[in-house]
C-alpha cells in the first residue's frame, strides 16, 4: 500500500494531466471550455482515480459531457500513464462535483433569512414595549410601592 504523500501527488498529476488534455487534446464538442476539473482522489492502493468535475450549463450540457468524459476515459487514462510513469495507470471514473449547487442552495437560504429578517424589522420599526421602556426596577421605586400599599 502506498502512503498518503505519494497518493496525493499521483491525484494532483491526474489533475492536472486531464485537465490540460480536456483543455487542448480531446476535440470532442461535447467537451468543450465549460468542463471544470475541480478534485482527484486517487485510492490508497493506486489502483482507482475519482475524478470531480463541474459543468457550466443546463442539465443537457452536464449530462452531454458526462457522456463525453466516459467516451474519452482510454485516451485521458493513457495520457496520466505516460505521465505518471508507474508501473499500473489507475482506472479513471468521472463524477460531478455536487459543490456548485449545494453553493447555490446555501445562497437561496441566506436570501429567504434576509428577506424574513427585513420583514421582522419593517414590523418592528413602529412597534411599542408590552410594559414601560425600561423594566428593572430601581432604587427610588420600591419606596413609592411601600406607601401605596400602606394606604
Amino acid at each position: 500500500m502506498a502512503d498518503n504523500a505519494r497518493a496525493k501527488k499521483l491525484a494532483d498529476l491526474i489533475r492536472e494531466v486531464v485537465a490540460q488534455k480536456l483543455q487542448r487534446g480531446i476535440k470532442d464538442p461535447r467537451l468543450g471550455s465549460h468542463v471544470t476539473i475541480t478534485d482527484t482522489r486517487v485510492t490508497g492502493d493506486l489502483r482507482e482515480a475519482t475524478v470531480f468535475y463541474t459543468v457550466y450549463g443546463d442539465d443537457e450540457d452536464r449530462a452531454s459531457a458526462a457522456a463525453g468524459l466516459e467516451s474519452a476515459k482510454g485516451i485521458l487514462r493513457s495520457a496520466v500513464g505516460a505521465a505518471a510513469g508507474t508501473k499500473f495507470t489507475p482506472t479513471l471514473a468521472f463524477v460531478a462535483d455536487a459543490l456548485p449547487e449545494n453553493a447555490k442552495t446555501i445562497e437561496d437560504l441566506l436570501d429567504k433569512a434576509r428577506a424574513s429578517d427585513a420583514k421582522v424589522r419593517e414590523v418592528s420599526s413602529g412597534a411599542q414595549y408590552a410594559g414601560e421602556a425600561d423594566p428593572y426596577r430601581k432604587p427610588g421605586d420600591d419606596e413609592d410601592d411601600e406607601g401605596t400599599a400602606a394606604e
